[in-house]
C-alpha cells in the first residue's frame, strides 16, 4: 500500500480530531447528569433524616416537664414544674423535704410523676388522741390517698378493696399513663358503685 498524500492525512486528522471533541463533550455530559442524578437522591434523603432528627431530639428531652401539687406534711407546699420522667422524691425535695411530722413511708418515693398530679405527704399520727379518733371514725379521719402514687398495699386499706382489685388499679394507671380523676376506675371490672363511693372518699387524683 503506498504511502497516504497530504490531503489523505489532512482529512483523516479532522476526522481524529472531530471524534475527540465529540467523545469529550459526551463524557462531560455523562458527568454533568450523573452529578445531578446523585443531588436528587441525596435530598430526599436528607430530609427523611432530617424529620426523625427533630422528633428523636424532643424524644432525646424527655418530652415536656410535668407540674404538680406537692402539699401536706413538706416544708415549702407549693405547684411545682420538674423535668419529666422525674420521681415523687424528687418532688418531695423540691418542697423542702418532708417535715418531722411526716409520714414518709405513706408515699411511694419512687413512683413516677404525671403532670397535673398532687402529692399528698401524709401526717404522721401521735398520741392516744389521734389513735382514739380514728378508731372511732372507722378510719374516716385518715388521710386521703393520692392515686397517682398509690401502693397495693394503700389501696388494700380502702374498704371494699382487696389485693387483687387493688393489683387492677395498679394496672390500669400502669396503662393508661396514670390517672386524672377517682371515677376512671369505674371502667375497672369488679368495681361497683359501692366500691366506687369508697374509693372517692379516700383517694384523690
Amino acid at each position: 500500500m503506498g504511502s497516504l498524500s497530504r490531503s489523505q492525512l489532512l482529512v483523516y486528522g479532522a476526522v481524529a480530531v472531530t471524534l475527540l471533541l465529540v467523545g469529550a463533550r459526551w463524557i462531560r455530559s455523562a458527568d454533568e447528569r450523573g452529578s445531578a442524578a446523585g443531588g436528587v437522591s441525596l435530598s430526599p434523603t436528607s430530609d427523611s433524616s432530617g424529620s426523625p432528627g427533630d422528633s428523636f431530639g424532643v424524644d432525646a428531652q424527655g418530652g415536656e416537664d410535668v407540674v404538680v401539687y406537692v402539699a401536706g406534711a413538706v416544708s415549702n407546699p407549693d405547684v411545682y414544674r420538674l423535668p419529666a420522667g422525674s420521681r415523687v422524691n424528687d418532688a418531695i425535695q423540691r418542697a423542702g423535704g418532708p417535715t418531722a411530722r411526716a409520714e414518709v413511708e405513706g408515699l411511694n418515693l419512687a413512683a413516677r410523676l404525671t403532670d397535673g398530679q398532687q402529692i399528698l405527704m401524709p401526717v404522721r399520727a401521735n398520741g392516744p388522741g389521734a389513735a382514739a379518733v380514728g378508731s372511732s371514725t372507722a378510719g374516716t379521719s385518715e388521710s386521703p390517698i393520692s392515686l397517682g402514687t398509690a401502693t397495693v398495699e394503700e389501696l388494700d386499706t380502702i374498704e371494699g378493696i382487696g389485693p387483687v382489685t387493688a393489683q387492677k388499679i395498679m394496672e390500669f394507671r400502669d396503662q393508661h399513663g396514670g390517672t386524672s380523676s377517682v371515677d376512671q376506675l369505674d371502667e375497672i371490672d369488679g368495681i361497683g358503685p359501692a366500691t366506687m363511693d369508697a374509693l372517692r372518699a379516700r383517694l384523690q387524683p
